[in-house]
């Protein structure tokens, strides 16, 4: 049967796997209208999964096919490729979903421009998003003439920023796997240990508790590779006295709650203690900031003030926190806010943020410690259950 049949025939699952409850999915979608009615837009063209999933509850994990939605005043309209015509089904309760075939991307464009039709040219995307193809935006400025297609990238993400109930529970939940993750991937490090191993004993013990497949993949890595950002296990042994970073989360319904331990194969070195220590001290000043009414940029600032005494020896990113919330692969960063200079936002209550603090020694070691907090009415609190110690194998 060709993908038509096999939606009509998938009726009766119709949003079978969708996590939201109805009134969740409503009241997004009445904030996300509100917000492009302000804007003076009329349809809001969304390519990113975490931006469609957050909207209609739409599940893969085949992430790099085109998907769209398209919302306006009345309508909601889902467009899949032929082989996601199941996903689209089980987990949304879509009336409107328009299949094209995977493998011919220039079916892509007639449909959409359908669906777009009477929206009187004021259509918000999203430029800065990796899903939305230059291809795609093209196509459809040659088709719609006199149509205006507007930057709206800061739309969504300030709809999203502020996590509802249902979205602090799967975060919660998130953070409990997380930690049953990392706490697996501690005992198993050790010297002469490989820290492949470590991984695999982490990422076991995240999918038996119940994880979902993750954003981002357990990142493992040791000695002198700690101190360069963003590499990941590559089968490479653990020395006697080496840091062992460890950055786990858990997907639980694709929401994730991350988290960053070191633990040293051996005795801790003065130095290494003198850092890790730094890193304690700025997760201190960051929960003393983070408080509603406070803007991100304040916060940053009272962190770079317990950061000073390493600031021109170690290496750090830029960004005390990122907002995290229901992602798919490559990241779990949602993007939505981030706690830097600059940044004038202020903390709500719900907001939610991964306090990402990891101090690295150019060629030497990084050392990293960080949890995932809630905004609260009252402050910071964390969500993850760091032990926050410079933990030692002997």
């Amino acid at each position: 049967m060709d993908f038509d049949s096999y939606r009509e025939r998938l009726t009766g699952l119709a949003g079978s796997e969708c996590v939201f409850s109805e009134d969740e999915l409503q009241r997004r979608r009445q904030l996300t209208r509100q917000r492009m009615n302000e804007a003076g837009l009329t349809a809001l063209l969304l390519t990113s999964p975490a931006d469609i999933y957050y909207l209609t509850g739409y599940s893969t994990f085949e992430v790099s096919v085109h998907t769209a939605l398209m919302l306006t005043e009345d309508r909601l309209t889902l467009q899949v490729p032929s082989i996601e015509t199941g996903p689209a089904v089980a987990c949304t309760r879509i009336d409107d979903i328009r299949s094209y075939r995977w493998e011919n991307i220039d079916e892509v464009l007639d449909p959409l421009m359908d669906a777009l039709t009477g929206c009187h040219g004021r259509i918000g995307i999203d430029p800065w998003q990796g899903g939305m193809r230059h291809g795609l935006v093209q196509g459809l400025k040659e088709r719609m003439v006199g149509c205006e297609f507007l930057n709206a990238g800061d739309l969504l993400p300030g709809v999203k920023i502020v996590k509802s109930a249902e979205e602090l529970d799967c975060l919660a939940e998130s953070a409990r796997l997380t930690g049953v993750g990392i706490e697996a991937a501690a005992d198993a490090v050790g010297s002469g240990v490989l820290d492949s191993e470590v991984a695999a004993e982490g990422a076991r013990a995240l999918h038996a508790a119940g994880s979902e497949f993750m954003s981002m993949q357990p990142i493992v890595t040791s000695g002198s590779r700690s101190s360069v950002i963003h590499l990941n296990h590559k089968r490479c042994r653990i020395n006697e006295g080496d840091p062992v970073f460890l950055e786990f989360g858990a997907a639980w319904q694709r929401y994730t709650a991350p988290m960053m331990r070191t633990l040293v194969a051996g005795r801790p070195s003065s130095q290494m203690i003198h850092v890790f220590d730094t890193c304690r001290r700025i997760y201190d000043a960051l929960i003393g900031a983070i408080r509603p009414g406070e803007s991100f940029d304040s916060a940053a600032q009272a962190a770079e003030k317990a950061l000073a005494p390493l600031q021109e020896h170690a290496f750090f990113s830029g960004v005390f926190g990122y907002t995290v919330g229901a992602q798919f692969p490559p990241s779990w960063v949602e993007g939505s806010g981030f706690i830097a200079r600059g940044h004038g936002k202020v903390f709500e209550p719900g907001m939610v943020f991964h306090l990402p603090l990891c101090l690295r020694l150019p060629g030497q070691w990084g050392i990293g410690c960080s949890d995932t907090v809630c905004v609260t009415e009252d402050g910071a609190v964390p969500l993850t259950d760091n032990p926050w110690a410079l933990a030692s194998t002997q």
